[in-house]
């Protein structure tokens, strides 16, 4: 079954919006592991406008699922994450001044450095996971620097699926298999919601994990975290 990793950003987004420490994003990530959350994902960026560095402490000794860190691997956050030690890291091209992820990596040109970074990172224990487009050249230049997964950037998806679901879906599924084919393990996040999980999850072969952070967190809104976490769930069934 697809794990549901839950991205908790949005929620220290709030959190920061006021000061002080509500909501409580430790608490709230315990919470999410208690409703059935497979997994918690974290994203902290320079500026540290949603989760802060600190965040990454205080929840590492709390989460009993699978802790996962994404980011563009600076030298700050690849001490962050060594330091750390998280079931996963997810490494991923955002600028710094990017108010969201907007691209996979270029994983030809960036082949040397994405190599030395994983192999680091592999050392320590850490799965790793790149995120890509779609492509069948990135994904076989992933599978050269030795990462153990692939996260699929599924924007492109989410936009076109309310026109054409089949087309929206049609490279992510042969970007799937040929990933599986080559040994590499398929994550798939950004822009997930209730409306498309369920087709991408039926369509889309071999996937292990989806990270779903800002519809699930607008959708707990109106639903309540716990039921919210329910239907994202039965999504995946």
């Amino acid at each position: 079954m697809t794990k549901l990793s839950v991205n908790i950003n949005k929620v220290a987004t709030i959190r920061n919006a006021r000061g002080g420490n509500n909501p409580d994003i430790v608490k709230f990530a315990i919470d999410c592991e208690a409703f059935g959350a497979e997994g918690i994902t974290v994203h902290p960026r320079p500026d540290e406008r949603h989760i802060t560095y600190n965040d990454v402490f205080d929840l590492r000794p709390v989460i009993k699922t699978e802790f996962n860190i994404e980011g563009n691997p600076t030298p700050k956050f690849v001490e962050l994450v060594l330091q750390a030690k998280p079931k996963q890291v997810t490494l991923v091209p955002d600028a710094p001044d990017a108010i969201t992820s907007n691209m996979g990596w270029d994983t030809k040109a960036n082949f040397e450095f994405l190599s030395d970074v994983i192999e680091k990172f592999q050392q320590k224990g850490i799965r790793t996971s790149i995120f890509v487009d779609p492509v069948a050249e990135m994904i076989e230049y992933a599978a050269k620097t030795g990462t153990d997964r692939i996260e699929l950037y599924t924007e492109p998806y989410a936009a076109m699926y309310p026109k054409d679901p089949q087309q929206a879906v049609a490279d992510f599924r042969e970007a799937s298999k040929l990933a599986h084919k080559l040994g590499l393990g398929v994550n798939a996040g950004h822009d997930l919601s209730l409306e498309n999980l369920a087709f991408f999850h039926k369509e889309v072969p071999y996937l292990e994990e989806v990270s779903i952070g800002h519809a699930l967190v607008c959708d707990a809104l109106y639903l309540g975290i716990e039921e919210t976490i329910k239907r994202y769930l039965d999504a995946l069934k």
